[in-house]
């Protein structure tokens, strides 16, 4: 027992003899104090999320993924091509849907997300300015599991509007690295834009395709637009809900269809794993397998490869 211990002892023994019934009050009071001594601070309980649990969506970037084409098949490199698999930095998608079935036409499943939209450059198209931008693992989105209508969906819908990377190509006999901005949205209304750290200011509309190239030995980066319809877009339900040409709606089957009851008591997280093998694709005019855009080597094709959704 501590010094305190021993004083309170004597002290209580003092007012017993002098005034027994103050001591009821006293060894109440004093109890209380030790009871309160003792006990343990505990944490409060978390304050439940206000709308329930959430759907979150979340992207990840794989060169080891089946490398397709737009109906969803595998996939070679074309003779007279090349290829290689970019380091992913940034993404953005214009619009999310969960499909029931191979038969839900597009617009026809439930609609998570669409991103906004304007006129400013003549025709409707992608407001880049207002695009929700993420690297790997970032929350892209992420709604309330209360607002979205129960049901079994089998297919997840991406449209893809935009992508920034690092790719590798030669130039004056040198391996160099460089930062390609792809815009592979349908439409997209630019005012300014920063590949790494030059910002290219455009104030119009591109059509999918358009690409920004910056790299140290440029004073300015280069620009440049991909032929009409050359992005590929994999849709393997293409036969019974095809997807609009010109359009980055890159379709991809769950492994097992997501259910949404209405009764969740748990956030759902779905990765949006993206097939980025051999992603970047250009015509030789040198046949080494090396990008060099002082040979005249073109870029054909930016589009990803395939989506995986993968749930939690």
């Amino acid at each position: 027992m501590g010094v305190d211990g021993v004083r309170l002892r004597l002290y209580l023994k003092f007012v017993h003899m002098k005034h027994p019934i103050v001591l009821i009050g006293i060894a109440a009071m004093a109890a209380l104090l030790l009871f309160s001594g003792c006990k343990k601070d505990v944490d409060p309980e978390p304050e439940p999320t206000p709308d329930g649990p959430r759907l979150i969506f979340r992207f990840a970037f794989d060169p080891t993924q089946a490398r397709l084409n737009n109906l969803g098949q595998l996939s070679t490199i074309p003779s007279g091509h090349a290829a290689q698999s970019p380091a992913f930095h940034k993404i953005s998608a214009h619009y999310l849907e969960l499909a029931p079935t191979m038969f839900t036409q597009i617009g026809d499943g439930e609609i998570l997300y669409h991103a906004p939209e304007t006129t400013a450059g003549g025709d409707i198209a992608i407001n880049f300015d207002q695009a929700i931008i993420k690297g790997e693992g970032e929350n892209f989105l992420s709604i309330p599991l209360s607002s979205v209508s129960p049901g079994t969906y089998e297919y997840m819908r991406v449209s893809l509007s935009y992508q920034n990377y690092d790719i590798q190509f030669r130039q004056s006999g040198l391996n160099l690295t460089g930062r390609i901005a792809s815009f592979v949205g349908f439409n997209n209304y630019i005012t300014t834009y920063t590949i790494n750290t030059q910002p290219v200011e455009v104030n119009d509309d591109h059509l999918q395709g358009y690409w920004g190239f910056e790299t140290e030995l440029l004073l300015e980066p280069l620009s440049g637009q991909a032929p009409p319809g050359a992005t590929t877009v994999p849709n393997p339900i293409q036969s019974t809900s095809p997807i609009v040409p010109g359009s980055c709606v890159v379709t991809g089957p769950f492994g097992a269809p997501i259910v949404i009851t209405g009764n969740e008591t748990a956030d759902i997280i779905v990765t949006l794993s993206l097939s980025t093998n051999n992603s970047f694709e250009w015509i030789e005019v040198i046949e080494d397998g090396l990008f060099e855009p002082s040979a005249g080597e073109a870029v054909v094709d930016m589009g990803l490869r395939g989506l995986i959704p993968i749930v939690n």
